[in-house]
């Protein structure tokens, strides 16, 4: 038998290592002869059999829990690039398959509902294996709430009033309105449901000069709907003011007429006769002359020309009795001749 002779190993034996991104390294293992120079090859890209794929299986769903059909979504790669589409079945599925491992982006290019919004972009790592699970739920659309403000007799539109919007349940924050110059104020509310959400309106403050309508008002927000809320407010009634009392004028005094009557002399006049009578002089001397002794104080005024009055009335009438009597006298004498 023909024997052939062994023949030691003339090069170094190569192993593959397999990294989680699907490329290939080579690597020299040790040997125990001489290493020889290895030669130089080209790469080429490695079999798919050994680069690691996996998948995404989306589910879509609402706010409600229920699932949503037509959902249309595209896929992009780290680089930016579209690697995939599709749309959501009737049991609101899409899968992704045959993706090699890394980071995706997802984006939602429609939801299939006039009742609902897509969502934002995300990103999906995809890891080797059947697929990742992925759940999206779409908002519903916000219901396009109006609030009108008019003046309750004549209709006029009211700026300035301020509209407190609660939402039913504990869900949700409040919003407040304020009703500008054509009186409506407006605003997006969201939604919960597909048969809508309750909300409750209640005027907080009222336009100036006008009565507070505090009387809330309930009403229903549906997806993509508008909805519309008015209030009417009544004039303030304008106080009446208190009587007006005219000023106290005194009473004014009657104007005093002038009389043509001379007003009396409170002196008694002196007659003719008695004038004639020479009345003692004045002087100075005699007025300031000091009291003699034994006599009265003066208190009051001279009564010098009080007497001196008094007797010229006396001599006056004297000699008109005698003028008389010396008359009839003469008429005798003139009878009995």
């Amino acid at each position: 038998m023909h024997t052939r002779s062994a023949r030691p190993l003339s090069a170094a034996a190569l192993a593959v290592a397999t990294t989680v991104t699907g490329t290939l390294a080579w690597a020299p293992t040790a040997s125990a002869h001489a290493p020889e120079p290895t030669p130089t090859t080209p790469s080429t890209p490695a079999p798919r059999s050994m680069v690691e794929y996996g998948g995404i299986k989306l589910l879509k769903k609402d706010p409600g829990g229920d699932l949503m059909a037509g959902a249309a979504f595209t896929l992009l790669d780290s680089s930016g690039k579209e690697v995939a589409t599709g749309k959501t079945d009737a049991d609101g599925q899409l899968v992704f398959k045959d993706l090699a491992a890394g980071v995706y982006r997802l984006k939602e290019t429609s939801s299939g509902s006039p009742l609902h919004n897509t969502v934002a972009d995300q990103d999906v790592i995809v890891t080797p294996g059947n697929g990742t699970p992925l759940t999206v739920i779409d908002p519903f659309k916000p219901a396009d709430l109006t609030v009108t403000k008019t003046d309750k007799v004549s209709g006029k539109p009211l700026p300035g009033a301020v509209i407190n919007i609660i939402p039913a349940g504990s869900g949700g924050d409040p919003v407040t309105l304020t009703t500008g110059k054509d009186g409506t104020a407006k605003a997006q509310l969201p939604v919960a449901a597909r048969n809508g959400t309750a909300y409750t309106a209640t005027e907080t403050k009222a336009p100036e000069g006008y009565q507070l309508d505090s009387t809330p008002q309930k009403f229903t927000a549906k997806p993509g709907s508008p909805v519309a809320v008015t209030f009417t407010d009544t004039k303030k009634e304008k106080p009446t003011p208190p009587p007006t009392v005219p000023p106290t004028v005194p009473p004014t005094k009657p104007p005093v007429t002038p009389t043509d009557k001379p007003t009396p002399d409170t002196k008694p006049s002196v007659s003719a006769s008695a004038s004639a009578t020479p009345a003692p002089d004045e002087t100075a001397s005699s007025t300031t002359a000091p009291t003699p002794p034994g006599s009265l104080a003066h208190t009051g005024a001279d009564a010098t020309p009080w007497l001196l009055g008094g007797a010229g009335v006396l001599l006056a009438g004297g000699g008109g009795a005698l003028f008389a009597a010396r008359r009839r006298r003469t008429g005798d004498s003139t009878d009995e001749s």
